[in-house]
C-alpha cells in the first residue's frame, strides 16, 4: 500500500490500537516489557501491529466462529505482544514518553542476484 490507501490504514490501525489493544492489553511500560509512545515510527511495529489488527477483524467479526477470539487471544494476540515488548525487540531504547530511532543494519549495496553493474564509463 501507499499514498492514500496506506495513510487511511494506517489511520484505523492508529484508531484500533489506541482505542482497542492499548486500553485493555496495554499493560505496564517496564525496563523488560517497553513500548514507545510513538510506536508508528517503528516499522517492524507497524508490520506486527498491522497483521494483529487484521486477524483481530477475521477472528472477532460477527461472522467469525465462536472460537474465533479464543484463537486470537492464543495465536495472534500473546506472541506479537511478546515480540514487541521483548527488552531486545523493536522498542529496546524507548521509554516512557521518549523515543528512540534505531540504527538500521547496514546492507551492502551489492546485489549478488541481480544484473551485473554498467561498466564504468571510460
Amino acid at each position: 500500500m501507499e499514498g492514500p490507501a496506506y495513510a487511511n490504514a494506517l489511520r484505523q490501525l492508529t484508531l484500533w490500537t489506541h482505542h482497542v489493544l492499548l486500553p485493555v492489553y496495554g499493560r505496564e511500560i517496564s525496563s523488560t516489557a517497553p513500548w514507545c509512545p510513538r510506536w508508528w515510527e517503528h516499522p517492524e511495529a507497524v508490520a506486527q501491529l498491522h497483521g494483529l489488527w487484521l486477524a483481530w477483524a477475521d477472528l472477532t467479526g460477527p461472522d467469525s466462529p465462536m472460537t474465533g477470539p479464543a484463537n486470537w487471544h492464543r495465536d495472534y494476540l500473546m506472541p506479537v505482544m511478546n515480540s514487541l515488548r521483548d527488552p531486545r525487540g523493536p522498542f529496546a531504547g524507548c521509554k516512557p514518553g521518549m523515543h528512540r530511532a534505531k540504527e538500521k543494519p547496514p546492507i551492502d549495496v551489492l546485489d549478488p542476484f541481480g544484473p551485473p553493474p554498467p561498466p564504468a564509463p571510460r
